[in-house]
């Protein structure tokens, strides 16, 4: 098991257009965001009770197009917040992350997420016009660092 947090690095947070909110038996979530560390991916959900019994852990499968195979690693709850660990992180070049519910009968559409490509200053467009950049050369005030 890797400790993803502390032990990566924070590449991207892909935020959904519309939170893929997905209904079960005995089982309600919505995925309000998914981040892509270097050591894996982490799925940020919301639980909700159903029929006013205590949450239940989701069963989720990512996917991308590369047909890679992510493996869930750990979970952490908290209250109605949980966060599910995935290894591996994504391979290069990956547009896509699609996550399924796993129920008992078939595996579902939850949500679909674009993963921006990177931009051509080096940096990464994180959502709309977020993105973080290289640090900073020391000496050079930002004006001259932008045009090197």
């Amino acid at each position: 098991m890797v400790d993803h947090v502390f032990g990566g690095h924070l590449e991207r947070v892909l935020l959904p257009l519309t939170f893929g909110k997905h209904q079960s038996q005995g089982t309600e979530f919505t995925v309000l965001a998914v981040e892509i560390w270097d050591t894996g991916i982490v799925v940020n959900l919301h639980l909700a009770s159903v029929n006013e019994d205590e949450p239940q852990t989701p069963e989720i499968v990512i996917h991308d197009h590369f047909g890679t195979e992510y493996k869930l690693d750990e979970v952490a709850t908290v209250g109605t917040r949980q966060l599910q660990f995935f290894a591996p992180s994504i391979p290069e070049g990956t547009r896509s992350l699609t996550i399924r519910s796993v129920d008992s009968n078939s595996a579902s559409f939850v949500v679909a997420l674009a993963v921006p490509a990177a931009n051509g200053r080096g940096g990464e467009t994180l959502h709309g016009h977020v993105r973080r950049l290289p640090g900073r050369r020391e000496g050079l005030p930002p004006v001259e660092q932008e045009a090197s």
